[in-house]
């Protein structure tokens, strides 16, 4: 007799649907594991033989082979390994076939018989839905994720026994209900506040723009003037996620943290050094993980000290800037991750990073100067919303009264403009300003009357690219949303064209 299990293995974020084909036939007692499996999959062999006879069933003493297809697929993890048990015991004749059409199963095994956590779970629910199947059976443990997906009944089972009782209908288990609260958490503020910095109130109110369309930022300025510490309070203004933006987010980090640590779900902030490879960046390698690209999704990438980020590095970043996701390929195949984020750089104007301070004198040579800013190349920067700079603030501006700039009124300003773009967007694949189509711009961000006039002007002062151009738009929109404005005025406008400042200054070499 051949049984057919279905189960899921994760190739990236996403999980692929396994068929494990287990059949028992004539021959010398052993198991042998055919498909492309890794060293732990084929290890799952004398995990399962051990669970099966600790559970009080008896392993077949004929041969047993496990096909597991597709066969191109190469298959690595632990999750297998319950998929792999109720095969043994379905072609051996212990437990019925007629409910394995419609149940996918999911876990790892002790040789005790019990289920263990494992990694991926949402991931696999999501494919367990478009495959048509209504019910996963995992560990207990990790079942409370599988539920963030409504259309699949999660079945918890502790061990190899229950799930067992399960397909025979001896056990009747209860599916596990939606979490109620708890699952989706506002940022992180670990006691920082926006109230923290002092001054920088042109430099607050680009934060702010930020946040609230999902715009990426360029702060540019001498060191100690503040950069970090005003990107840093980002993740305190930022609203909680929408639920399907939480689901998005609990699956990337599904497939990077621990199994049974998912929640709560936050915006992610990622602050790599700027040492880290492309590879780390982007993602890749031999397994292919997500990058920091890919692990900010729907949150925010900083990366301080922009400039000294290696230069691959750097323009790797202009295709997930541009399409919200980022293919990664090796010799094993292609994997597309998710990546829309809002990116936030902080950079010095020069290698010394004083050049143009009023008060300490830059010692950089102008050729080194004109390397150091060589490196953020023209179509980078194209690729930036707005542009920041910060001067060093003064003594007596560090005493300054900044309890009205608290980062709850922030948020609050935030939500309002994103409640705002939530609206627009209805029916629309488009959930910030940031990332509206350009064809849909003149339709949802029309640019009408004296405004119009202005911005051919300044994209013909400023050399704006059609990117840019957009890019202008686009902030002008998020600004008027800001102000509760329905249509963008000329204010709008030309405070979205203010924040272009190195569009006009050339701090490229345009290489």
């Amino acid at each position: 007799m051949t049984a057919r299990v279905a189960s899921a293995l994760l190739q990236g974020i996403r999980a692929e649907i396994v068929t494990i084909e287990v059949q028992v036939r004539p021959g010398l007692p052993g198991t042998s594991v055919i498909g492309l499996p890794d060293s732990v999959v084929r290890e799952s062999r004398e995990r399962v033989k051990a669970a099966i006879e600790a559970t009080g069933f008896r392993y077949p003493t004929r041969k047993v082979l496990v096909n597991l297809a597709p066969a191109t697929m190469r298959k690595e993890g632990d999750a297998l390994d319950l998929g792999i048990a109720i095969g043994v015991l379905v072609a051996g004749g212990y437990l019925p076939s007629e409910r394995l059409r419609e149940t996918l199963f999911l876990g790892e095994l002790g040789l005790d018989g019990a289920l263990r956590p494992v990694r991926g779970v949402l991931a696999s629910a999501i494919a367990a839905r478009e495959g048509g199947f209504k019910t996963l059976v995992l560990p207990t443990s990790v079942s409370e994720e599988a539920s963030l997906v409504a259309e699949i009944s999660s079945l918890p089972a502790p061990d190899l026994r229950t799930a067992a009782r399960i397909l025979t209908g001896e056990e009747a288990v209860s599916p596990v209900a939606p979490r109620a609260g708890g699952f989706v958490a506002p940022s992180a503020a670990d006691g920082m506040d926006l109230a923290d910095v002092a001054g920088h109130e042109q430099a607050k109110r680009a934060l702010l723009i930020a946040a609230a369309g999902g715009h990426s930022l360029l702060l540019y300025g001498p060191p100690g003037s503040g950069k970090t510490l005003l990107a840093r309070r980002l993740a305190t203004i930022l609203p909680p996620p929408t639920l399907q933006e939480a689901i998005e987010i609990a699956q990337v980090q599904g497939a990077v943290r621990p199994a049974g640590t998912l929640f709560p779900v936050r915006r992610p902030f990622r602050a790599p050094h700027h040492s880290i490879s492309q590879v780390g960046l982007l993602g890749g390698g031999p397994r292919l993980r997500p990058g920091e690209v890919t692990l900010a999704h729907r949150g925010v990438l900083f990366l301080d000290e922009f400039l000294e980020f290696r230069r691959d590095a750097l323009e790797a970043l202009r295709q997930p800037l541009e399409d919200g996701r980022v293919l990664v390929g090796r010799a094993k195949g292609w994997v597309e991750f998710p990546a829309d984020f809002a990116l936030v750089a902080a950079m010095n104007p020069c290698p010394c990073g004083f050049a143009g301070d009023p008060d300490r004198a830059c010692t950089c040579l102008p050729s080194e100067v004109r390397r150091y800013r060589g490196r953020l190349s023209g179509p980078l920067l194209d690729r930036f919303d707005l542009h920041c700079e910060m001067r060093s603030v003064g003594a007596g501006d560090r005493h300054v009264d900044s309890r009205r700039s608290t980062s709850a009124k922030a948020r609050e300003a935030v939500e309002r403009a994103r409640a705002m773009q939530a609206e627009r967007f209805a029916g629309i694949p488009c959930l910030s300003n940031a990332r509206i189509p350009p064809g849909l711009l003149s339709t949802l961000a029309p640019i009408q009357g004296a405004a119009r006039g202005m911005l051919v002007a300044a994209a013909s002062r400023l050399r704006l690219s059609t990117r840019g151009l957009d890019r202008v738009v686009r902030v002008a929109r998020t600004i008027a949303d800001f102000e509760g404005r329905p249509r963008i005025g000329e204010r709008d406008l030309a405070e979205s064209l203010s924040y272009r400042a190195l569009d006009e200054t050339g701090v490229t070499d345009g290489h």
